[in-house]
């Protein structure tokens, strides 16, 4: 059987992705758009914008031919900007055969049609959409490359396609664990990048600890929310790919929604906000696809409304912090319809 990965595309995820694959003693190939930054992975054995600092093994190959990176490869783990999934994933389908599993560790949506990535690319391959396996969870690249301990979850309807991926990854400091729920995994991941994006700003407005611990309690709340309406289970914004990311991703300076979200509370412009980043804020972009949906499926997601409202429509953060505070008196816990609690416990 084939030693080799290959990794779409270079950004910090990638490459962590693909030192975790590299310490299993695969052959990793990364393919990147960058001819510097293919010439820098391939003769330094580094990747100093997203990765600055960081020794990368000699495993790992960079190249720009989608062909070369994923030809004999066992397994292709596309990692791109949500922008451009439907674009890379065009690229692989004339290499993709039945016997490839195809991973995707990316956290968001396609923004004009709201779709879910796994949805993306299983059209642009031709295939089933529940093969797709889904990776996520709380894992800052920048911890993974120094082999911290991190526990991830891989979710596929394709039980094999999931255990292959599980046994791929899984390693001494990088634990995985396995779900049937891609829906949930992926919405989770996705939709935290908004809460997360409003405990910065929150922070850069100078609140406290209670402000931020009420965000992510009640950001969660709404998460599941929709992910329930458009057919996740619960009890996966529970696991790792829910509170665990979203707490990883909302209390971290790793994290760049964070950071952006903590320069817009302090007063900064956003364009002078995402001039700064220099990498992909994925958390914008699905504020604007999170707040189509809301409306399409007639469900409240008042925080990612709010943030909306910051980040599209020009409202200033602490207005919009005083227009959650001021909402109409609720009941903390929702109930639970008899049809969603026996969807479940069947």
């Amino acid at each position: 059987m084939s030693n080799k990965a290959a990794v779409l595309v270079a950004g910090s995820w990638g490459t962590a992705l693909a030192s975790v694959l590299a310490d299993k003693e695969m052959d990793v190939a990364i393919w990147t758009r960058n001819e510097a930054q293919r010439d820098e992975i391939n003769h330094h054995h580094r990747n100093e914008r997203f990765l600055p600092g960081v020794d990368l093994s000699s495993r790992i190959a960079a190249t720009c031919d989608m062909g070369e990176a994923v030809r004999g490869a066992k397994a292709v783990i596309v990692v791109a900007p949500s922008s451009a999934v439907r674009e890379v994933a065009r690229s692989l389908k004339p290499y993709w055969h039945e016997e490839m599993t195809v991973v995707h560790a990316t956290k968001g949506f396609e923004t004009e049609s709201l779709k879910r990535i796994s949805t993306v690319i299983s059209e642009e391959l031709g295939c089933e959409e529940g093969r797709i396996v889904v990776l996520s969870g709380p894992s800052h690249a920048e911890e993974v490359v120094k082999r911290c301990p991190t526990t991830v979850v891989v979710a596929s309807l394709d039980d094999e396609q999931a255990s292959l991926t599980q046994d791929l990854f899984m390693n001494s400091y990088f634990r995985v664990y396995t779900n049937r729920d891609m829906i949930g995994v992926e919405l989770a991941g996705a939709l935290k990048n908004i809460i997360a994006f409003g405990a910065g700003m929150s922070d850069g407005l100078g609140y406290g600890d209670n402000a931020k611990a009420a965000l992510l309690t009640r950001g969660l709340a709404e998460i599941t929310r929709i992910g329930v309406e458009m057919g996740a289970n619960p009890l996966t914004f529970a696991g790792l790919a829910g509170i665990g990311d979203l707490v990883v991703t909302a209390t971290s300076q790793h994290s760049r929604n964070w950071r952006a979200g903590y320069m817009l509370g302090e007063g900064k412009p956003l364009e002078t906000v995402l001039s700064s980043m220099g990498m992909v804020v994925e958390g914008i972009r699905t504020t604007k696809a999170a707040h189509t949906i809301s409306e399409k499926y007639k469900v409240q997601m008042p925080i990612a409304n709010q943030i909306y409202s910051v980040l599209f429509e020009g409202r200033e953060p602490k207005t919009a912090v005083e227009a959650l505070m001021g909402r109409d008196r609720k009941t903390e816990m929702e109930v639970i319809s008899q049809e969603t609690w026996e969807q479940w416990h069947t």
